[in-house]
């Protein structure tokens, strides 16, 4: 999920640098979402993590 947020970051910064200034905003647009989303996903994935370990010690 990060992996696509920071292409999306470089697609916006590219098409920004050459005057794309609505493609530039779609994809930065795109890199937020999946960047809060994928930071979503780790946090609940990481609360589960240590739910799990602490019944399992």
């Amino acid at each position: 999920m990060f992996k696509w947020a920071i292409i999306f970051a470089i697609i916006g910064l590219i098409a920004g640098a050459l005057g794309f200034s609505g493609a530039a905003g779609a994809a930065m647009g795109i890199a937020k979402f999946l960047f809060w989303v994928g930071l979503a996903i780790a946090v609940v994935l990481l609360l589960i993590g240590l739910a799990i370990a602490r019944k399992v010690s």
